[in-house]
């Protein structure tokens, strides 16, 4: 009987040791699993701390930037002529090698626009950088004059594939501020149907020519910096760009940096009499020799230089002649103008019309819209063959009354 309860205790100690045993298991497994799961999520957290971590400190520093930037920035809208420090800085820069530093300041003068945008094309050189843009100056009365330089010279077909940007900048006068003005509504629907208008808010005038001109050149600067060429012209201009570009420009060896050419205007003295269009007061400009410039009717530069341009006009006083004013610039930058290979090729007078030598020149001044697509329509006709014909023509314009006169007298001729 003893002995069969001293089995009985053994049985249920034993038992109890097994259930022990295994309650330990079970709680180690369960334990292990919590620990496992603690062990993840910390993980995880850690993962989420340093991701958070390394984004505030993104943040961090892009504000430091931000607050630096806005210190660089403050009360620098533009740079002032008076100011000697900054003209001490910009003369003893190397425009030449724009350096990292240089690119900064550029960088903080061109967040300010200079005028409003009234219509603008920030985009246009965005999917290709252009071989050449065209800068036409223009009033914004002279509707005819772009839609005759849109069918002719600077049509997008005489750029044989190249990428090609035409802009016609002009600014505002009292006419397109009129309320309900047709004339601002024309600009509106040339500018959405076009898509070439570059309209800001200063006022439109002759003595503002030069501002106009700077305000293409930051545009170049802002908006289009890998423009290989540009051009800057007047709306009374006929331009050869077929020639332009094929004889002048595409060549192999021509030069894409520091490049500026046009009709060279050497020695020229200012004009004092007061009665006069070019009348340049002593006071504005005591020098005797103006520096070499290129005739405003039409120059040509590597897209570089329009920053170079700009940034050094940042410290020029501004002079109402712009083709003065931007050769003063290049005076500043220390770089001459290269003359062209032909001294017949830019022009600022008006050359009499024909096909042979409308073929060989750049630029002809003081156009009517009328002659520029007659004289441009008989050129493409003429084109493979333009200095022999079995005739003469000969345009007799008449601008006041909006036609030109063809005459033509059959026989040989060549020239």
């Amino acid at each position: 009987m003893r002995l069969k309860r001293r089995h009985r205790y053994c049985s249920l100690t034993l038992f109890l040791i097994v259930l022990v045993f295994a309650g330990g298991l079970v709680f180690q497994g369960q334990r292990h699993s919590q620990i496992t799961k603690e062990t993840l999520a910390t993980q995880e957290l850690q993962t989420i701390k340093t991701s958070f971590n390394s984004t505030m400190t993104k943040l961090l520093k892009l504000k430091e930037l931000e607050e630096s930037s806005k210190l660089l920035t403050t009360n620098e809208n533009m740079i002032s002529a008076s100011d000697e420090s900054l003209q001490q800085e910009l003369e003893n820069s190397s425009l030449l090698n724009i350096s990292l530093n240089e690119e900064m300041r550029v960088a903080r003068i061109l967040e300010d626009e200079p005028y409003e945008y009234i219509h603008n094309e920030p985009y246009s050189c965005l999917l290709r950088a252009p071989f050449l843009v065209l800068l036409i100056a223009v009033e914004p009365k002279k509707t005819d004059a772009r839609d005759a330089i849109r069918k002719t010279w600077a049509n997008e077909s005489v750029a044989g594939g190249l990428g090609f940007v035409r802009l016609f900048f002009i600014g505002v006068n009292q006419d397109t501020q009129r309320n309900g003005s047709k004339l601002q509504h024309t600009i509106e629907e040339e500018s959405d149907r076009y898509h070439d208008i570059i309209q800001q808010d200063y006022r439109d005038t002759y003595n503002n020519l030069t501002l106009k001109t700077l305000m293409g050149m930051y545009w170049i600067t802002k908006y289009c910096p890998e423009a290989k060429y540009v051009m800057k012209t007047d709306s009374d201009m006929f331009v050869n760009t077929e020639f332009l570009i094929d004889k002048i420009l595409k060549p192999k060896g021509q030069r894409t940096q520091k490049y500026f050419t046009g009709l060279h205007m050497i020695d020229f003295s200012p004009n004092r009499n007061n009665e006069s269009k070019w009348y340049m007061p002593p006071e504005v400009y005591p020098g005797r020799r103006y520096p070499t410039f290129c005739s405003g009717t039409g120059y040509v530069f590597s897209g570089d230089m329009a920053q170079r341009i700009y940034v050094a006009s940042l410290t020029i006083p501004r002079l109402h002649l712009e083709d003065v004013y931007v050769g003063m610039c290049l005076a500043k930058l220390k770089i001459e103008p290269e003359p062209p290979p032909n001294e017949h090729l830019f022009n600022h007078w008006r050359v009499p019309y024909s096909s042979c030598r409308y073929s060989n020149l750049i630029t002809s001044h003081g156009l009517h819209p009328n002659e520029l697509i007659q004289y441009w329509q008989h050129l493409q006709s003429n084109k493979h063959n333009p200095c022999q014909t079995t005739g003469i023509k000969i345009f007799w314009p008449f601008p006041e009354l909006g036609f030109v006169i063809e005459l033509q007298w059959v026989c040989e001729f060549k020239s």
